[in-house]
């Protein structure tokens, strides 16, 4: 087991169906024990059933990332529990409505402060915050997608919280790599989850990802979980600072395929309905 005795926690499960879920999971497999938090009491009782699958039936936490306070509370409460602990995941990201479709010139500033707040100074946050519990050789983990790279039609403020994320993987790896701690993030293709049923056209992206990545299809959150246990484990000590790409291949590509009918005239290759 590449994850016995090894001790973390997990922010950002909503239901079975989150990524955040198929890293726990996979972790769990490989014999690590876990923490997981909640947003709220509505969230609190959805993720018992999961906290209970996850043997943490005891240490489910609330955690909500604009209060400073259950940031501390959740730090006592790990060293409580735990002592150190030798990971945990960052897989919350927030974008209000208005960020997220219509024209992006017209973002508002409050609406942008938001964004930045929870998806991005939160990861800042919780690694300060945590920093004394960490044991030698730990490892962080976040959340990424490749809008923060290139142009993704909806998605919008998002985009820009996720390329201010990606960067502060890499300033965050090269200041707490002299204390040992490891600093990674998964760029993860598409996936049907709560926090994509907020993007416009979903269903199409996850067309087009299939349609034209190399391996042509769209990944699981089973995947995604195995290249998260990955990062968080001692298989991948020599290894920080890396933005992890789990979509297929579809990164990748600079133009979609092309094929030709019979009159030579070109048409992008589908194998989506």
């Amino acid at each position: 087991m590449f994850m016995k005795g090894k001790k973390g926690v997990i922010l950002g499960i909503a239901n079975k169906r989150s990524i955040a879920y198929g890293i726990a999971k996979a972790c769990r497999e490989q014999g690590a024990e876990l923490a997981i938090t909640y947003l709220n009491e509505k969230f609190q009782r959805k993720l018992e059933p999961i906290a209970q699958e996850l043997g943490c039936e005891n240490r489910l936490y609330p955690c909500d990332v604009t209060k400073p306070e259950e940031i501390i509370a959740l730090k006592e409460a790990l060293e409580k529990d735990f002592g150190k602990i030798d990971f945990f995941v960052h897989s919350i990201a927030f974008a209000p409505k208005e960020g997220l479709s219509g024209r992006f010139v017209n973002i508002s500033k409050e609406a942008f402060r938001v964004a930045m707040e929870i998806s991005v100074y939160s990861f800042i946050e919780l690694a300060q915050k945590l920093k004394p519990i960490l044991s030698e050789n730990s490892s962080i983990l976040t959340l990424s997608y490749y809008g923060g790279v290139k142009y993704i039609p909806n998605y919008n403020l998002m985009g820009i919280a996720k390329a201010a994320l990606e960067m502060s993987v890499r300033y965050l790896a090269e200041d707490l790599g002299k204390d040992g701690v490891r600093v990674n993030a998964i760029s993860a293709g598409p996936i049907k989850t709560l926090a994509a049923a907020g993007i416009g056209d979903f269903n199409f992206m996850l067309k087009w990802n299939a349609a034209h990545a190399p391996l042509k299809k769209n990944v699981t959150i089973e995947e995604v979980g195995n290249s998260g246990m990955y990062l968080l484990s001692d298989l991948s000590s020599g290894v920080t600072g890396e933005i992890h790409y789990v979509d297929a291949g579809f990164h990748i590509m600079g133009m979609p395929a092309v094929t030709f009918d019979e009159n030579g005239k070109p048409t992008i290759a589908w194998n989506g309905e």
